[in-house]
């Protein structure tokens, strides 16, 4: 028998590889959205690294290279972390 896994079977993820697809500031938060999901992910103005989190995204939607994404929780929509993906 299968085992299902739940999150539409998306095991649950706090760190994710992906490729800045548009990133767009609004006034209490910018948004990130990657080419490998559908969802539109936010990175809260009140994070002390949203800044270093912005840049990052930006710099890797220029370079069309891929960023470590860290989330609040598994499988959630506000950005913790950006890294340059080494």
């Amino acid at each position: 028998m299968a085992t299902t896994i739940g999150t539409a079977g998306d095991a649950p993820q706090r760190e994710r590889r992906l490729t800045v697809a548009q990133v767009r500031a609004r006034p209490e938060h910018a948004e990130a959205m990657f080419h490998e999901t559908a969802r539109i992910y936010r990175v809260l103005r009140t994070n002390p690294e949203f800044e270093n989190a912005v840049r990052h995204l930006r710099e890797a939607l220029l370079a069309r290279t891929p960023v470590r994404v860290r989330f609040v929780e598994p499988n959630g929509e506000i950005i913790e972390l950006v890294r340059v993906d080494s």
